[in-house]
C-alpha cells in the first residue's frame, strides 16, 4: 500500500504531482501518511496542508537505514496508504559515486516500487531511451510506471505512447501544462504552505486534477500491492521497538520547552518534537513575530525559516526581543539553527541592505547574499554546550543564503564536508555552555543523546531557579 514517486531531475514537477495524488486520495477519504526523501523542510509543509498529518523524513545520512526503516514503518501504520516523494533524480544522492541517500537508496531499503515522473515538455520517442536507461541502470530498484508531466497536446501524448508501449512500460497518469497550480517560489525554494494565501484554492485544484489525470485502474493495483508476510512481520516488530527511553523526571513535572513556531521560524523535523517529548519535554509553541509575551519554559529551541523575509517585523517586536535577551542571559538552555541563529544576533541585513536589529545575544551581524552553502556536514563540538560535549561528533546539514561577517569568537563546530575531497575545517556557529547555535540543521533520529542531553540541561535550569528563588524567599 505504498509508493515511492521519483523524478528523472529536479524541477521534474515531482512535488505538484505529489501533491496531486496526495490530495485526489484525500478528497476519496482515505488516510495517506506521506514521506519525504532527504533534509528538505518545505516540501513537507505542503504534504501536512493536504493530508493534515506530519510528513517525515527519511535520510539514511542524517539519521541511518535502520531509523529511516523504523520511521517508515512505525508511521505508516494506520494510514490507508503511504506515499514518498523522493529528491533529486531518481539516483541523485550525496556523492556521485554511488547512490547513498538518494531517491533509488530509500527505495531499496523500503522495498517500495518507484513511479518516475518525466518531463516531456521537450521530448517525444527520446523519452523510451531515457526510462528504459533508468530501468536498467539498477536492477534492484523496481520501476512500476511512469507518470508523463508537461505534456503538450495529444499528438504528442500519441508519440510519447507509441515510444513506451515498445518497450512495455505502463503510463501511470499524464499531465498536461497547467499554470493554475504553479506554487510560488524564492531564494530557498517554494514558499512555505502557510504562506500562501490560494493555496487551499490550489489543493482543490490538484485533487480535481489528480483524479483526472491518474490512470487508477492502473495505479491503484501498485498502490493496493499486498505486502510480503516478511515485510508485514518486520513492520510489527519495528513498529513494536520503542523510539525512546524516557528521562527519569526524579517525579517532577515535565519540563517545558519554548518552541518558536511561526511563518519565520517553521524548519523543524516531527521526529525532533516527538524526541524531546518521549524524553519528557511538554512543548509550548509560540511566535516571535506575533506573541508580545513569552511563556513561562525551561528551555529555548529556535528552528530554521526565513528571519531575512519577516526581519522588519521581527525587530519591531521590541518587547519580545529584550524578552529573550534577558532570557538567555539568564542562562536558560537555547538551541538555534540557522534562522535561529540568524534572530539571536546583533544586526540582520536583508537582500535589500537594509539592517534591522535582533535579539543581540550573539554579537554578531547576519548579512544575506546571493551564495548557496548547500550540504551534510560533519560536525566536531568545540566545547561543552546544552546539547553537545566538547569533542562529541554529530551529523547536520546546511542551507542557508545567509553568512557571518564578523569573525567567529565562540564556535560550536569544527565541520567538515561529509563526503568529496578532503578540505580544510571551518569554524562554524556559536556557543556558550547554555546555548548553542549554528547553520548545521540536526535530525535527532539517530543522535537522540541530543535531545536527552538538552531536557537535561532544563530539568537543571528549573532545578537551579527553583533554589535560587527559595533563597530569596527564605531572606
Amino acid at each position: 500500500m505504498s509508493i515511492v514517486l521519483a523524478g528523472d531531475r529536479s524541477g521534474t514537477g515531482k512535488t505538484t504531482l505529489t501533491l496531486a495524488l496526495l490530495a485526489a486520495l484525500k478528497n476519496k477519504g482515505r488516510c495517506v501518511q506521506s514521506f519525504k526523501v532527504g533534509p528538505d523542510y518545505i516540501d513537507p509543509m505542503f504534504h501536512s496542508a493536504i493530508t493534515e498529518r506530519p510528513c517525515y523524513n527519511l535520510d539514511p545520512v542524517l539519521t541511518s537505514e535502520g531509523y529511516v526503516k523504523q520511521s517508515f514503518y512505525q508511521h505508516q501504520l494506520g494510514a490507508d496508504f503511504a506515499v514518498v516523494e523522493g529528491v533529486m533524480g531518481l539516483f541523485d544522492g550525496a556523492t556521485g559515486v554511488d547512490d547513498t541517500a538518494s531517491t533509488a537508496h530509500v527505495a531499496r531499503l523500503l522495498e517500495l516500487p518507484v513511479v518516475l515522473a518525466v518531463d516531456c515538455g521537450c521530448m517525444a520517442r527520446s523519452i523510451a531511451a531515457l526510462v528504459q536507461g533508468y530501468r536498467m541502470f539498477d536492477r534492484r530498484v523496481n520501476i512500476a510506471g511512469v507518470i508523463l508531466n508537461r505534456v503538450g497536446s495529444d499528438r504528442h501524448l500519441q508519440l510519447l505512447r507509441e515510444a513506451l508501449t515498445q518497450i512495455e512500460m505502463p503510463i501511470l497518469g499524464v499531465f498536461r501544462r497547467e499554470k493554475d497550480i504553479e506554487l510560488p517560489s524564492r531564494h530557498l525554494g517554494l514558499v512555505p504552505a502557510a504562506e500562501v494565501s490560494t493555496f487551499g484554492k490550489i489543493a482543490t485544484r490538484l485533487a480535481t486534477i489528480g483524479e483526472r489525470c491518474f490512470d487508477w485502474e492502473k495505479l491503484e493495483p501498485i498502490l493496493h500491492r499486498e505486502e510480503s508476510e516478511g515485510r508485514r512481520l518486520k513492520a510489527q516488530k519495528r513498529s513494536s521497538v520503542p523510539t525512546d527511553r524516557p528521562v527519569r523526571m526524579s517525579g517532577a513535572r515535565s519540563v517545558r520547552i519554548a518552541i518558536a513556531r511561526d511563518d519565520a521560524f517553521n524548519f523543524y523535523y516531527p521526529d525532533n518534537f516527538e524526541i524531546l517529548s518521549a524524553h519528557g519535554a511538554e512543548l509550548i509553541f509560540w511566535s516571535p513575530l506575533q506573541d508580545q509575551t513569552l511563556p513561562v519554559v525551561d528551555g529555548l529551541y529556535f528552528g530554521g525559516g526565513f528571519p531575512e523575509i519577516f526581519a522588519a517585523e521581527l525587530s519591531k517586536n521590541k518587547s519580545m526581543r529584550l524578552s529573550i535577551r534577558h532570557l538567555v542571559e539568564s542562562k536558560i538552555p537555547t538551541y538555534a539553527e540557522c534562522g535561529g541563529l540568524m534572530y539571536l544576533s546583533e544586526t540582520l541585513i536583508d537582500f535589500a541592505g537594509n539592517m534591522w536589529p535582533m535579539v543581540g545575544v550573539i554579537q554578531q551581524t547576519v548579512e544575506m547574499g546571493k551564495r548557496l552553502t548547500l550540504g551534510y556536514r560533519s560536525a566536531l563540538a568545540l566545547g561543552d554546550g546544552p546539547l553537545l560535549v566538547n569533542g562529541q561528533a554529530a551529523i547536520g546539514h546546511e542551507f542557508h543564503r545567509s553568512k557571518i561577517i564578523e569573525t567567529l569568537t565562540l564556535p560550536a563546530y569544527e565541520t567538515r564536508r561529509y563526503w568529496g575531497e578532503v578540505e580544510d575545517p571551518k569554524h562554524e556557529g556559536y556557543q556558550l555552555s547554555h546555548l548553542h547555535a549554528s547553520y548545521v540543521h540536526l535530525h535527532w533520529g539517530s543522535q537522540r543523546q541530543l535531545a536527552e542531553r538538552f531536557v537535561q540541561n532544563c530539568l537543571q535550569y528549573r532545578q537551579q531557579l527553583t533554589e535560587s528563588r527559595l533563597i530569596e524567599f527564605e531572606h
